[in-house]
C-alpha cells in the first residue's frame, strides 16, 4: 500500500502544479460542453476519496459534511469557489492522503463494505478501493487537463 499512497500524493502534487498558473476565475469557469470546472474537480477528488475510503468502511470522514455534500459524485458546481475556499481545498488535497495513510497503517480502516462503482469496478477491500482511487484520480486529471486547455486558451485569445 505504501506505493499506492505515494502515487496518490504524486498525482495530487501534479494536479496542484498543473493548475497553479490559473486564476480563480479560470478555475471556476465551466466551458461550453462541460458540466463542471477545475475547482469542482479538485474538491470532488477529496470528497470521493472520503466516501470511497471512510464512509464505505464505516468511519467518520475527516472533512466536513458540507464539503462532501457539495462535491460528492453526482454533483456539479452550484456556487463560485472563492480564494479562501480554494486555499482550504489545496490544504486538504495532500493532508487527506496523509491522514488516510496514517489511519490505514493504524488499522482504523479495516471493516470495508463491498460495492460496485459506477465504472463497474468491484471493490471488496480498502486496498482495492485505494487502487480504484488511482484510476479515479487519473480520470479527473484528464478532465482537468482538457478544462485547462479551454480556459487558458480563452485567456490568451
Amino acid at each position: 500500500m505504501k506505493e499506492q499512497f505515494e502515487m496518490l500524493r504524486k498525482t495530487r502534487k501534479s494536479l496542484l502544479d498543473l493548475v497553479s498558473d490559473l486564476t480563480i476565475e479560470q478555475l471556476n469557469e465551466v466551458p461550453t460542453g462541460f458540466n463542471n470546472n477545475i475547482a469542482w474537480n479538485l474538491a470532488h477528488l477529496i470528497a470521493a476519496q472520503q466516501g470511497v475510503c471512510y464512509l464505505r468502511s464505516g468511519n467518520k470522514m475527516i472533512i466536513d459534511e458540507a464539503l462532501f455534500a457539495n462535491y460528492k459524485p453526482g454533483t456539479k458546481p452550484e456556487d463560485v469557489m472563492n480564494q479562501e475556499e480554494l486555499e482550504h481545498i489545496k490544504g486538504l488535497f495532500l493532508s487527506t492522503i496523509d491522514q488516510f495513510e496514517t489511519d490505514y497503517n493504524n488499522q482504523l480502516i479495516s471493516n470495508y463494505t463491498p460495492w460496485t462503482t459506477r465504472y463497474g469496478a468491484e471493490l471488496n477491500s480498502i486496498e482495492e478501493a485505494t487502487t480504484f482511487l488511482l484510476y479515479h484520480e487519473g480520470l479527473h486529471l484528464g478532465y482537468i487537463m482538457a478544462l485547462k486547455r479551454l480556459v487558458a486558451v480563452k485567456e490568451n485569445v
